[in-house]
């Protein structure tokens, strides 16, 4: 793949106007599928099902077969709009999507097209410096996912060089539903930061109404970033390109820079913007073409024959309303409040986009303070170097058992990292991991004593100088005896009894 050329950010923001747009698709853990009675596998309880085995006769699209609305989608659907901010139909419908799916078996999807079940609203997020934005929401629809191809035999798994493909009609049918923002003018320098902030936001939203996993990493919440340029001055918005399914909030951040960078190159160079989809690369970070974009006509919407308008009733919608949960910023005020931190100190969570996975690990019964130090230190740094999500590497629920070893006193912090190790790697739970490593730290006093013996004995001169009042020339005892039980010993301990067997 050819390398695009790239503008200087900052130059190319001298230069145009970015305008961005987001589609983001959010798979609803409903027990069932959104048209079939198919187990869903956007739940975690069926996330590990062999392809194909969970599936019926609609999700393959065989002739007869009818679909049937599932409620709990439904209803689903009207709280995650009323979260939005977003008015709801008193009426909506399904359309049929019409393009060649290879993944659905009917070849076209259940969609909506001019009548969603919510619309006009506006969700607010807030910023690394406490700024709030206020991103416009054009719609929110109900939809249902396609399935899964794999493509096997080519270097990269994608379609080109591949030998054949395997298609997995699993999530096939998985309920969606689909927030599409309005333009969203004014973003300016922090045009990146502000795509990674919405989609922490309504990974927020959709996490604290219980409707969703969100789970990014498995293609529960995807993204489509939508970026175009305009010319300084110029008021006609520029062409558009749409980077598809973007499945972490710091590659939704990065491919928004590259496509201001690479869209900028071009223009500024004289050419055009094909308008087009495009494919993120998360190992090299950048994007390439797809497919040219097809406008709403291409897909020759028409209502979906098969199924009624869906008509909530004005109870149902309060009712709904009534249980929506705290905004995502009364609840980070209201957090901040519960775990005594600091401004920089949550915004710091904030910023690491790890909220609800601080806040699940608190939940599990670690202190907001080891929470947030395990999240946002040593499992951001692993991630990084792994160019992944830290969500992705362990569960909050591991993470506050390992915090239970460490204040029992069964592990120091250095051997703490040690277990998180092989947390990551996969070896087991915490416990599992200090038995098969044999890493709990070492509480017999007699064990110590006969290593700072060993210690004292083969140093005099640093016994002479802590008897002489040196205090702190205890520290190569404490060191050698450290060295000697494999950094398995509490190095407060050890300096106590060091300090008594030199007062003998």
């Amino acid at each position: 793949m050819a390398k695009d050329a790239l503008m200087d950010f900052d130059k190319a923001l001298e230069l145009f106007e970015p305008v961005l747009g987001f589609e983001v698709h959010v798979e609803l853990n409903t027990a069932t599928k959104m048209f079939s009675a198919a187990a869903n596998p956007a739940n975690s309880a069926n996330h590990d099902a062999a392809p194909n085995t969970l599936v019926a006769a609609v999700d393959m699209g065989l002739p007869g077969s009818l679909p049937v609305v599932n409620e709990t989608a439904v209803r689903y659907s009207i709280s995650l709009g009323l979260a939005l901010g977003c008015s709801i139909a008193p009426s909506s419908r399904f359309a049929r999507k019409n393009y060649f799916y290879p993944d659905l078996g009917k070849n076209y999807q259940i969609s909506q097209y001019d009548e969603p079940i919510a619309f006009e609203g506006s969700v607010d997020i807030e910023l690394a410096g406490g700024e709030i934005i206020t991103v416009p929401i054009e719609r929110a629809h109900m939809e249902e996912d396609a399935g899964k191809l794999t493509h096997v035999g080519g270097a990269t798994g994608r379609i080109q060089g591949a030998e054949y493909s395997l298609v997995d009609y699993n999530r096939a049918g998985v309920p969606l539903v689909e927030i599409v923002t309005k333009p969203i003018f004014g973003t300016e320098h922090r045009a990146p930061e502000i795509a990674k902030a919405y989609v922490a936001t309504i990974r927020d939203i959709v996490i604290s109404l219980g409707i969703s996993e969100a789970r990014m990493e498995r293609g529960n919440l995807r993204c489509d970033a939508n970026v175009s340029l305009r010319p300084r001055g110029q008021e006609k918005l520029g062409t558009r390109t749409e980077t598809k399914n973007v499945n972490s909030m710091r590659s939704v951040e990065r491919a928004v820079r590259y496509e201001i960078q690479r869209q900028a190159a071009i223009l500024a160079a004289g050419g055009t913007i094909t308008q087009e989809t495009r494919h993120w690369h998360e190992d090299t970070g950048r994007t390439s073409p797809g497919r040219p974009k097809s406008d709403a006509d291409d897909y020759r919407y028409f209502p979906e024959p098969d199924l009624l308008p869906v008509a909530p009733s004005l109870e149902l919608i309060e009712e709904l309303r009534a249980a929506l949960p705290e905004p995502p910023a009364a609840r980070r005020r209201r957090l901040k409040g519960d775990w005594g931190f600091t401004d920089l100190e949550l915004q710091d969570v904030v910023n690491s986009g790890l909220l609800a996975e601080v806040e699940a690990t608190v939940a599990a019964g670690a202190s907001p303070a080891s929470a947030r130090k395990w999240w946002t230190g040593e499992l951001s740094r692993v991630a990084n170097l792994q160019g992944k999500e830290p969500a992705e590497l362990v569960e909050p629920a591991a993470v506050a058992e390992l915090q239970k070893l460490v204040d029992a006193g069964t592990l120091t912090d250095k051997l703490a990292r040690q277990v998180l190790e092989g947390m990551v790697a996969g070896e087991g739970t915490p416990q599992q991991i200090v038995d098969a490593r044999g890493l709990a730290v070492v509480s017999d006093d007699g064990a110590l004593i006969a290593a700072i013996d060993d210690a004292l004995a083969s140093q005099p001169d640093v016994l002479a100088k802590i008897r002489d009042g040196k205090v702190q020339a205890a520290g190569a005892v404490i060191g050698a005896v450290m060295k000697a039980m494999r950094g398995q010993a509490d190095a407060a301990r050890v300096r106590e009894l060091v300090l008594e067997r030199a007062a003998q």
